[in-house]
């Protein structure tokens, strides 16, 4: 409860930063507006000469394309704004303020700083995902959905601990920001299912840029495409990557020198 309180304290604080600038909510819903309009008119020009795209339904990529905007939303309010504060902290030595605070230092740098308008990618993906499961009906199960909220959790702490990974990278390289610009680059990618893809390309959307679990892992279980042992093997591998980013942080903290380096 401590830590939500902070959460939210910061999220406080960082919206009242953005209210000055209420312009940014329009041109938010209008960029927002834009790209799930792009999203859905390339679904459309796509099933319009097929009935499936690799063993999904149109039901199942719309659904998709609702959890990549609900997903990618998420990422964007907090872990990608806290993430770049980090790498500038480091750089600038003013992570030494964060770090003298009476709580873990890595919690403080990950929810450091909110986007609020990024809300507006998360309502649009929910309503989306919404009319997806309309349109899919009573093929929705209690199973399903256990499954889909599971690896949509799972996907979360995938894509946060690789972010945390990335930005750490700070303590040591100094154009870390680039290797970001990559990842949100090749998120882009998770707007469709990944078995479309070639399989080299699936192979580095899946384990070595973890989009595939923040996006098509979630829908194919809500589809009900999705194995127990697939499930239990996204929230293994979150657990793996959760710890993995912790020890990564621990190892970068020894060789931060501050501000007075």
């Amino acid at each position: 409860m401590r830590r939500l309180r902070l959460l939210l304290v910061y999220v406080r604080a960082s919206a009242l930063g953005e209210l000055a600038y209420r312009a940014n909510f329009f041109f938010q819903i209008l960029q927002s507006a834009v790209e799930l309009a792009t999203a859905v008119a390339a679904l459309s020009v796509v099933f319009a000469y097929t009935d499936t795209l690799g063993g999904w339904t149109p039901d199942e990529v719309l659904a998709l394309v609702g959890v990549f905007f609900l997903v990618g939303g998420a990422i964007r309010v907090v872990i990608e704004p806290s993430m770049e504060q980090l790498i500038e902290s480091v750089h600038d030595g003013t992570l030494d303020f964060t770090l003298t605070k009476p709580e873990d230092a890595q919690f403080l740098s990950s929810i450091q700083r909110a986007d609020i308008w990024k809300l507006t990618d998360v309502a649009l993906g929910a309503a989306v995902l919404a009319l997806a499961l309309v349109r899919m009906g009573t093929r929705i199960g209690a199973g399903q959905v256990l499954g889909f909220c599971g690896t949509l959790a799972a996907g979360g702490v995938i894509v946060y601990s690789f972010w945390l990974i990335l930005a750490t990278l700070a303590f040591w390289f100094v154009r870390v920001g680039n290797i970001l610009v990559v990842f949100q680059s090749m998120y882009e990618a998770g707007r469709w299912p990944v078995n479309i893809y070639p399989r080299w390309l699936r192979f580095g959307l899946t384990f070595i840029v973890p989009v595939a679990f923040a996006t098509t892992v979630p829908a194919r279980a809500l589809a009900g495409g999705l194995s127990p042992a697939a499930l239990a093997g996204a929230c293994a591998l979150a657990l793996v990557l959760l710890v993995l980013s912790r020890l990564f942080w621990r190892a970068g903290l020894r060789h931060y020198a501050g501000a007075s380096a």
